[in-house]
This record gives C-alpha cells, sequence and structure tokens, in this order.
C-alpha cells in the first residue's frame, strides 16, 4: 500500500512541476507569486507524505496533498481534473494496496501452516 501510495505522492510533485510552467502566465492576473507560493507548498507536503507515510500523520499530508492539488484548480484550471484524477489514484492506491496486503498475509498464514 505505502509503495503505490508513494508512487502518486511523486507523480504528483512531477505534475505540480510542469504546472508551475502554465502558471507563469498569470501575470495579466496578478496571481502569479501567490500560484509559485501554492505551488511550492503542495511539493513539499508530497514530498514530506511520500517520505513519511509509515507514520500516521504521513498519509493525513498525502490527503492534504489531495485537497490542495484540487485547489490549485482555482490557479492552473486544468489541475481540477488532474487533481480529480491523482485523488482517485490515491484512494485506488489505499484500496488495492489494502487488499494486496490482505492476500500477501493470507499467503505466508497459509505457508506457514504448511
Amino acid at each position: 500500500m505505502k509503495m503505490l501510495a508513494r508512487s502518486v505522492l511523486i507523480m504528483e510533485i512531477f505534475v505540480i512541476g510542469f504546472a508551475v510552467l502554465v502558471a507563469k502566465d498569470l501575470t495579466a492576473t496578478n496571481l502569479e507569486s501567490e500560484a509559485y507560493w501554492l505551488a511550492g507548498f503542495i511539493a513539499l507536503v508530497a514530498f514530506l507524505a511520500a517520505g513519511s507515510l509509515k507514520y500516521k500523520w504521513g498519509w493525513i499530508l498525502g490527503w492534504l496533498t489531495q485537497v490542495t492539488l484540487i485547489g490549485y484548480g482555482f490557479f492552473v484550471f486544468t489541475m481540477f481534473f488532474l487533481g480529480a484524477l491523482f485523488m482517485g489514484l490515491w484512494v485506488a492506491a489505499i484500496v488495492v494496496g489494502r487488499k494486496g496486503e490482505a492476500a500477501r498475509a493470507a499467503f505466508s498464514e497459509e505457508k506457514k501452516t504448511q
């Protein structure tokens, strides 16, 4: 579960980096510096969450990353869609990861009884 979730968070760091390149054209709306700061915050939180998924607060940071990535859509409209896509990947990583861990535990328990 951690490996899948970590992969989603790392890919989000790359996506937010590309979104900053789009946000640099926001000079007409005077939101350029706010877009940069928020993108840096999202990337930092995603980086910290990816490294700390063994703790509960790492998972909380992961959820915070998902919400702020969708919120970045107010600066770069496409991020509403990409944020929703990554939220789906995040949930899928958790669900599939739990099923995989349960299957691994059952397999290892079966192996011990043999």
